[in-house]
């Protein structure tokens, strides 16, 4: 018989992430932490969202945390998608070996 450790990051009582990989359910959590954070931040500043879409755009800003950084230093969005484009090939290419 095996043991096996699970560890589940829940977010507002929602199961979001249940994995083996502990480093992975920390990083995952940090993120929804984050996107927590950004959610305040956008509500503090008076934009008037539905709760929705302000949790999908944190969320989507938390996950692109590297992009995000990138355009707000300079970078082109055309050049940062391309960037993301390339890296997705790559990835592609990576599994079917």
């Amino acid at each position: 018989m095996a043991i096996t450790v699970q560890y589940v990051v829940s977010h507002k009582g929602v199961e979001k992430l249940v994995t083996t990989d502990k480093k992975e359910a920390d990083q995952y959590d940090k993120m929804l932490d984050a996107a927590d954070n950004i959610a305040t931040y956008i509500g503090a500043k008076g934009i008037k969202l539905d709760e929705e879409l302000i949790e999908d755009l944190s969320v989507m800003l938390a996950k692109n945390k590297d992009a995000l950084t990138k355009l707000l230093k300079g970078a082109s969005a055309d050049d940062v998608l391309e960037s993301e484009s390339a890296e997705v090939v790559k990835l592609q290419a990576n599994s079917k070996s």
